[in-house]
């Protein structure tokens, strides 16, 4: 049949919709990616209606072997590269440093110059997280959030934040309900800023009194530090079964044996065998694991006989995964990846660090791109299987689709300037201080100090002169 002008027109208006609507999907995605057939323009990834699982395998599918190297990756002090004097973003800048996106944020809280120990208020903070995640979502190929860590010890250690007793005073307490509701204010008061993982609690046992970090802990009881412990963790993560938009992933530090370095000397070898491993340190990481459902690990910078904990896959597989179950992610100690080669000497160069803690299971680096950076030649080169990586991309991915960070990236600067440091969380803090004294002898019935029994009273010590 002859096709007239007519009849050409009428078929160009029946075809064109589906020519349209190819093109435009395939705009969405990098040439050479994998598309699952959808009847839809919008992408699996960017469905809040699919399950995560769909979500993650989309988003996996979709990425370049760049974009999924900087979601194992973190930047900290380095930020400073796109932040102006001022603390704003630089998005030149950015479009350098930050153009295939980033796994993770260290310490957004910090002020632009670390060296002056001054940080953003509540309102800053979240004006800056919102400023990264706004180049993230608008200005990545693919949209992916970043997920911003603090350090949360004994409340989250920011500018105006509210502070209470160290872990070993918390310890003393006994009291797991107050430690619930001190780290659920902490997760309040850190998630109001953008922040989305908490680096605590520490649930080391401090089994020798000369280690310098015993403050960190709850104790030298494993059942008390479990208890504890497990009591912080349902305060930064909720009760649920996912985390919502006023709670924080909580972090386990740190596995193991820690607390029993050789002559106390902090992350010196832990001299101890399987039995104390298994009876002594990690009782309150198995209690936190599966009753608490945390969502990370840190592993410990020391050696046990002789492997250091990013290294051991006896503790992060066999034990971590295989026996317990778990099912989060497990992120690296500050520079400790490097450590594997500039300290432990077990790999002669920090590539093959990168790659021995990557097989072992450490999920993603902290807090800076040094090692994980240079793994990229090994999965061109194929010397490393490409699930390798895949399965550390997804467990990050899913962190960030579980906080709801593809939806919800942005915290509202108002509320956190009403929330952080607030009276009601001052005197929360404060019940903890008066539940976490130890009087050890009130000799001679010293206490309560009687004004009318002393000219003076001497305060000592270094925050002696220093007024709250």
């Amino acid at each position: 049949m002859k096709l007239t002008a007519t009849r050409w027109f009428v078929l160009l208006l029946l075809v064109a919709p589906g020519i349209f609507c190819f093109t435009g999907y395939r705009d969405n995605v990098s040439s050479g990616a994998h598309v699952p057939h959808s009847s839809s323009l919008i992408p699996v990834y960017q469905d809040a209606s699919q399950p995560i699982e769909s979500r993650v395998n989309d988003l996996l599918k979709r990425m370049t072997l760049d974009e999924k190297l900087v979601q194992i990756q973190c930047i900290w002090q380095r930020k400073s590269a796109f932040i102006d004097k001022n603390g704003d973003l630089l998005a030149d800048s950015a479009a350098v440093y930050l153009k295939n996106g980033i796994g993770q944020v260290g310490r957004p809280s910090e002020g632009f110059d670390r060296s002056k120990n001054t940080g953003r208020t509540a309102a800053e903070n979240a004006r800056f997280t919102n400023q990264i995640q706004k180049f993230l979502v608008e200005k990545t190929r693919l949209g992916i959030p970043a997920m911003f860590h603090e350090e949360c010890l004994h409340g989250h250690a920011a500018k105006d934040a509210t502070s209470f007793p160290q872990p070993i005073g918390l310890g003393s307490t006994w009291n797991r309900q107050l430690v619930e509701e001190l780290f659920t204010m902490t997760a309040r008061e850190a998630r109001s800023r953008g922040t989305h993982q908490a680096l605590a609690p520490v649930v080391d046992v401090v089994r020798d009194p000369r280690w310098g970090r015993t403050e960190e802990t709850y104790g030298e009881d494993p059942y008390l530090a479990g208890e504890i412990g497990l009591a912080a963790v349902f305060g930064f993560q909720g009760r649920g079964k996912t985390i919502d938009n006023e709670h924080v992933i909580a972090t386990l530090k740190h596995m193991t044996g820690h607390g029993q370095p050789e002559a106390g000397n902090n992350i010196s070898p832990a001299a101890v065998p399987e039995r104390m491993v298994r009876e002594m340190f990690l009782p309150p990481f198995k209690k936190c694991a599966q009753q608490g459902n945390v969502r990370s690990v840190m592993p410990s910078y020391n050696e046990i006989d002789g492997v250091p904990s990013h290294a051991s896959k006896w503790l992060l597989q066999d034990i971590l995964r295989g026996e317990w179950g778990f099912k989060g992610n497990i992120v690296s100690d500050y520079y400790a990846i490097r450590e594997l080669a500039d300290r432990h000497h077990i790999v002669p160069d920090r590539k093959a660090a990168a790659v021995l803690s990557l097989t072992t299971g450490v999920d993603i680096e902290l807090p800076e791109q040094e090692t994980y950076r240079l793994l990229k030649a090994v999965f061109e080169k194929n010397e490393l299987p490409l699930a390798v990586l895949d399965t550390a991309v997804a467990r990050n991915l899913r962190q960030k689709f579980e906080l709801g960070l593809f939806e919800n990236p942005y915290v509202d600067e108002a509320k956190a300037a009403a929330e952080v440091g607030s009276e009601k969380n001052a005197a929360l803090a404060l019940r903890a201080a008066e539940e976490a004294i130890i009087l050890l002898q009130n000799k001679d019935n010293l206490a309560p100090v009687s004004a009318d029994r002393y000219k003076t009273i001497a305060v000592i010590g270094p925050n002696a002169d220093k007024e709250l």
